[in-house]
């Protein structure tokens, strides 16, 4: 099993690493994809990496689950051609997809939020609203495949469904 992380400069940390840590000592596969590759990557409060592959290298079909990590990185990824046609993939092969924070502005500039039920950081409530989802303002909303949450303070329960849609234990 495979999972899938895209992320840019200045990803939050934890909503990176906590689910990666959870995925591998689960027994998943975890790459990073970034728009580049091969210098490192920050998140905001220091943590570092360096992507596996770029953007335009994935195939979604390698992988069984998409992960879009919040922080200032989904802005730069709404804005890449590559990272949307990622998340359209996944949508239209019925994978699960699981995005926190400003994770959900990927999904947004993707136009796959019409009619879902999500959640995101507040800040970016209204453009969901905008957007046709239908927001809650929960720890975290499942709605079929999709999995998204408001913020760090929601990983706990963001990774059980995570692990959840891949049928591990959480």
């Amino acid at each position: 099993m495979q999972a899938l992380i895209i992320t840019a400069e200045h990803f939050e940390d934890s909503e990176l690493t906590v689910p990666k840590e959870a995925l591998e000592k689960a027994g998943v596969q975890v790459k990073v994809a970034t728009p580049e590759k091969g210098h490192q990557f920050h998140g905001k409060h220091g943590t570092s990496l360096i992507a596996d592959l770029t953007l335009r290298e994935v195939d979604p079909d390698d992988y069984d689950l998409l992960l879009i990590p919040g922080g200032k990185a989904p802005e730069t990824l709404r804005r890449d051609e590559h990272a949307l046609k990622i998340a359209k993939a996944f949508f239209k092969a019925d994978k699960p997809v699981a995005a926190i924070c400003h994770g959900p502005q990927v999904l947004v500039s993707a136009r796959l939020l019409e009619g879902r039920r999500a959640t995101c950081y507040p800040a970016v409530a209204g453009e969901l609203k905008d957007a046709g989802a239908l927001y809650e303002d929960s720890p975290v909303v499942v709605d079929g495949k999709l999995v998204t949450s408001r913020n760090p303070g929601d990983l706990p329960v963001f990774v059980r469904a995570i692990l959840a849609q891949l049928g591990l234990p959480g």
